[in-house]
């Protein structure tokens, strides 16, 4: 009996306090420790900042284009290496060819037939073409997509259907870059030596094309002849396109 009387003494205090105070200093649990409703947000959970969100990406800038305009590809070439290179050219002047943009390409080309009698007819077909590119923030500067186009090109050269003894080399002194192609080619019958140089200056791609063939007994010119002739019209187109932008 004496050992449980501490215990029965404990249990009448708590009997003889209000219930309030027995709910707050007899029961097992604290105010902390109250129940929470099932999926109810901590509040420290529900107080954390909202993430930013990812910032936009800026657009690249990209290097402005070199050549603001194109020169008038007809009067790009000089009326005396037009002398040379296309005798009896029906029109020293050119044909221009059809653009609907003539500030981003241009072109045109020179024939004629020399008729030298007994000794037979030479033929020379010259033609030149520019395509300038503007610098955009998506597709790159003009620059670099004159480069990728100048690749294009000059793959298309060495690819032409029906080309025979083709070559590449290197065309120095012609803007930034430039390569010449040179081959064969039968047609009409005849031998046709062929030309190609494609050369890049800036943002602009110059492509030149000279052949010639000889009829009734004369012979077909050189490839040297037609090599170096293509060389010198690429020289003076790029000349050209650079005096038209002082």
């Amino acid at each position: 009996m004496h050992r449980s009387a501490p215990r029965l003494s404990r249990v009448l205090a708590c009997a003889a306090v209000p219930v309030m105070l027995v709910a707050a200093g007899c029961s097992s649990g604290s105010d902390s420790d109250k129940d929470k409703a099932p999926g109810s947000p901590d509040k420290a959970a529900s107080s954390a900042p909202a993430e930013a969100p990812p910032a936009t990406p800026t657009k690249k800038a990209v290097e402005p284009a070199k050549f603001a305009k194109l020169p008038e590809v007809c009067k790009a070439v000089s009326s005396k290496t037009i002398d040379e290179l296309v005798p009896k050219a029906k029109s020293k002047k050119g044909t221009a060819a059809a653009s609907s943009d003539l500030d981003s390409r241009g072109g045109c080309s020179w024939n004629g037939l020399e008729d030298k009698g007994t000794k037979g007819s030479n033929y020379r077909w010259l033609d030149v073409s520019f395509y300038r590119y503007e610098s955009d923030a998506t597709l790159g500067s003009g620059q670099e997509r004159a480069a990728a186009n100048y690749t294009k090109e000059l793959g298309k050269a060495q690819q032409t259907e029906g080309a025979k003894g083709a070559k590449t080399s290197e065309a120095s002194g012609v803007g930034e870059k430039a390569e010449t192609v040179t081959y064969q080619l039968h047609k009409t019958d005849e031998d046709f030596q062929y030309a190609s140089v494609v050369a890049r200056t800036g943002n602009v791609v110059v492509l030149v094309t000279y052949n010639g063939a000889g009829y009734a007994g004369s012979k077909t010119p050189s490839e040297k002849w037609i090599a170096e002739g293509a060389v010198k019209t690429a020289k003076e187109a790029v000349a050209a396109i650079e005096a038209a932008n002082k």
